[in-house]
């Protein structure tokens, strides 16, 4: 039989146990909602302390939006190198419940900034994804999304943006030691302004030595966020026509869901000086007469887009409707810009950097029975001339690394599309 002293002992035990798990659950829930009040401030002394509703400012659904997507973690890519967060602004507003047209594109940080007279031209919802190849960018990246979504409401509005970084990476809500960073930006073209000039001087794909540009990657995260609508895939330094948006979804309703797949070819351009870059046909035909105007990779690689057959295309008037000018049958090496349904392929993410990334998914889809029909008004801008000078390094290097891998990516679609006539 147990003493009173022993018993007194052990009840007096319980109790301190008891209270000891009470303070702690009590110390717990101080330190969340000081957690709480921590990221609140955050946002505030971020942007000045202004009020979350203030014109121009991110609502609080927003910002929730921001920090749900950072404490996802994001998730892996196939391949386990990348990871992935999504929607980092929100899904973008839509009208009505139709099909819609989304431009999809990608870029690094040297190039962001283009995204302001994309969003422009385009009028509608845009979805893009950018690539930070280290913890620094990552930080960077997070920080300018964030003030895309606080300053620019055409961003907000249209931009669903999708983070991808290497797996070992994690993004995070902007510290307060970037305070100073965001004071000096008062306005959407400040953000730009600095983009712009963080991207100045900058060439594409040249990333580093340990950092691979995924573009096939990229596109396939872009594109996955249109959900079951039409999708333009182009790159982030191109711009369409005016108008293409509203007048494709015309020229779609008015035609059939019988036949085979198909997609429609955007012919694409460079031109020499951006001051002035055309919205409509009639004035791209004005710069091509005069040589400022001329076919995309015409320098670089006359053949990669000689099956749009440009010749016929510009002598074609323009018209005041969007309609399919002709179908052209795909042979090597066509890489064509083009509009699709978001049930077509997905690019081979295994090709990265410099080189058949592109074509690796139009040779596919001519295997699956897709076919080619170009538009007759539509096209697409690059800014600038292509020439060789302005390429990184170790491009061909990269090219004759990626050819290889097409060839082996080829006798793959054979087994793929073993009753399929055609071949690449």
């Amino acid at each position: 039989m147990q003493s009173p002293a022993r018993c007194s002992f052990f009840k007096a035990l319980l109790w301190a146990l008891a209270l000891a798990a009470l303070l702690q659950l009590l110390y717990l829930s101080l330190l969340s909602g000081l957690h709480g009040r921590q990221q609140r401030s955050r946002y505030s002394q971020l942007f000045g302390g202004r009020r979350p509703e203030a014109p121009g400012r991110p609502s609080e659904q927003q910002k929730e939006q921001l920090k749900r997507a950072l404490a996802s973690g994001g998730r892996l890519d196939a391949s386990g190198q990348y990871r992935i967060y999504r929607d980092m602004l929100g899904p973008p507003e839509r009208a009505g419940r139709g099909p819609d047209l989304v431009l999809a594109t990608h870029t690094s940080l040297s190039n962001l900034h283009q995204l302001q007279e994309l969003v422009g031209r385009w009028q509608g919802p845009v979805s893009v994804a950018l690539f930070a190849p280290g913890p620094a960018e990552v930080r960077l990246a997070t920080l300018m999304l964030y003030a895309l979504g606080a300053l620019c409401g055409p961003v907000r509005q249209l931009v669903s943006a999708h983070l991808v970084c290497h797996s070992g990476d994690l993004a995070a809500f902007p510290e307060l030691e970037d305070r100073a960073e965001f004071a000096r930006l008062k306005a959407c073209g400040d953000v730009f302004a600095k983009l712009a000039r963080a991207g100045a001087g900058r060439r594409n794909y040249a990333l580093g030595a340990n950092a691979s540009y995924p573009n096939n990657l990229l596109r396939n995260v872009a594109r996955g966020a249109a959900g079951g609508h039409y999708t333009l895939m182009l790159d982030v330094d191109m711009l369409p026509s005016e108008g293409l948006r509203e007048a494709f979804l015309a020229l779609v309703a008015t035609l059939g869901t019988e036949g085979p797949p198909g997609v429609f070819v955007v012919p694409a351009f460079e031109i020499r000086h951006t001051r002035r870059l055309p919205g409509a046909k009639a004035e791209l035909l004005q710069l091509y007469q005069v040589g400022e105007i001329r076919p995309f990779y015409e320098e670089l690689c006359p053949r990669c887009q000689a099956p749009t057959n440009y010749s016929r295309w510009l002598n074609l008037p323009p018209g005041t409707t969007l309609n399919i000018a002709y179908t052209v049958e795909w042979r090597d090496p066509w890489e064509p810009f083009y509009i699709s349904a978001n049930s077509v392929p997905p690019y081979d993410e295994r090709f990265k950097q410099y080189g058949f990334n592109r074509i690796s998914q139009a040779c596919e889809l001519h295997l699956a029975g897709y076919s080619f029909s170009v538009l007759n008004n539509a096209f697409l801008v690059h800014k600038g001339f292509k020439v060789p000078s302005e390429f990184h390094a170790q491009k061909d290097a990269e090219n004759q690394r990626n050819k290889v891998l097409f060839r082996q990516f080829k006798q793959e679609l054979k087994l793929k599309y073993p009753g399929s006539l055609r071949r690449c």
